[in-house]
């Protein structure tokens, strides 16, 4: 399946935001790790009604302005990673939830590992906010878009006290 192509800068560096479908597929990191998400061939368009849409919401959020997103979704991935991506768009702006969370959630508690895979797969980071997903401890665990943009993300709702420069 062909899909459309922009790049956006924001504060956590550039991102690529891709629309598959007339719909939003995925949100890439600046230093995608190769195959994290798979997709097909990718086309430029600075001019995707999907994709301009996204950028403005974004920009909002970064914004401070934003807290919610209205953007129509095309998960691609497994029947178990979409039940885990749709319960990330459960946890609300501010808030964190545990992989142990999210697995009892979908009601496969026992499921917390896969539950953590497919939260390092989730195609449409920050609208899909997998950043809120932290470990049992409460610590800040593993980020496609990394450490510091997590940190980042969740200084930015309220959830921590770190203000980083990238």
């Amino acid at each position: 399946m062909p899909c459309e192509y922009t790049r956006m800068p924001s504060p956590v560096g550039q991102l690529t935001l891709v629309a598959c479908n007339g719909k939003l597929g995925a949100i890439l990191w600046e230093k995608e790790r190769a195959n994290r998400v798979r997709l097909g061939e990718l086309y430029e368009a600075n001019d995707n009604p999907v994709l301009l849409e996204t950028e403005r919401q974004l920009n909002e959020y970064f914004a401070g302005t934003r807290k919610r997103f209205e953007l129509e979704l095309e998960f691609a991935g497994t029947e178990f990673q979409k039940q885990v991506w749709q319960a990330l768009l459960t946890i609300p702006f501010g808030e964190t939830r545990s992989y142990s969370e999210i697995a009892r959630q979908i009601g496969n508690p026992k499921a917390v590992r896969a539950v953590g895979a497919a939260n390092g797969r989730n195609p449409i980071s920050i609208i899909a906010p997998c950043h809120r997903v932290i470990g049992a401890s409460g610590g800040l665990t593993g980020f496609a878009g990394g450490l510091k943009a997590k940190q980042y993300l969740l200084a930015l709702e309220g959830t921590g006290q770190v203000e980083l420069a990238f």
